[in-house]
């Protein structure tokens, strides 16, 4: 296994696409809520420890919040121990959810577990797991914007510790209970987490957050990253022409 956040996988081009966007990422980080400060970038060989490879069974289906009749459809990748990811949340979040209790945008959550394969451990996976758990309970939302909020430095595999992410779900009314407790400690959806990590990989997604807006990689063009005024205004655009 390695630490290295650079593929190791002989690909000069891409990997040159992946620098690119790691440095534009960083010269932006200073605006708040305009760019990501930090990219969770796959390391091929040390992310390959962390997913158990070639479980097969169907492609796991994504969270999604959001009305099923909204015209325009944001897909997610995101790791909970992501620096990025929470810098994305943090920047876009609130715009994203005024379009979805609008009825404009339903947001697909694929919860992936990046990370863990890039400097060790089971956090992703085991938040992922958690934060599926709450989807069960009706209370995804609430629980996920808690887990970015008391995510630990991404070294720090605190979200390893099923009690650490049981007792963060005590800040979501309605959630802790044993159903959710036994969710938890069990594991049940550990198998879809890597599932939904292993369709990232296939996919060609290289780094998390990963945003498609119907299909187009909003951060593909590390020239051209947009903000939330700039996602608000090509959503409802989208959504007029729908």
């Amino acid at each position: 296994m390695t630490n290295r956040n650079v593929p190791q996988d002989g690909g000069g081009a891409r990997e040159r696409r992946r620098r690119k966007r790691r440095r534009a990422a960083g010269r932006r980080a200073g605006t708040p809520g305009t760019a990501l400060a930090v990219l969770a970038v796959l390391g091929a060989v040390g992310l390959a420890g962390a997913v158990a490879a070639g479980r097969g069974g169907p492609e796991a289906a994504p969270i999604t919040d959001g009305s099923r009749r909204a015209p325009v459809t944001l897909t997610l990748y995101e790791d909970f121990r992501c620096p990025g990811c929470a810098h994305f949340e943090h920047g876009f979040g609130r715009t994203l959810r005024r379009l979805q209790d609008g009825g404009r945008l339903r947001v697909e959550h694929r919860l992936v577990a990046v990370v863990d394969g890039n400097v060790g451990g089971r956090g992703s996976a085991y938040a992922a797991n958690a934060a599926a758990c709450a989807r069960d309970e009706g209370r995804f939302r609430e629980y996920r914007g808690v887990l970015f909020a008391g995510r630990p430095q991404e070294p720090d595999d605190a979200f390893g510790d099923s009690d650490r992410l049981l007792e963060l779900a005590e800040e979501v009314e309605g959630l802790s209970g044993p159903d959710f407790t036994r969710c938890v400690r069990e594991g049940t959806h550990l198998e879809w987490v890597e599932r939904s990590t292993e369709a990232f990989l296939r996919a060609g997604h290289d780094s998390t957050p990963t945003v498609l807006l119907d299909g187009e990689d909003l951060f593909a063009d590390p020239a051209a990253l947009p903000g939330p005024r700039e996602l608000e205004e090509r959503v409802e655009a989208a959504a007029r022409t729908a």
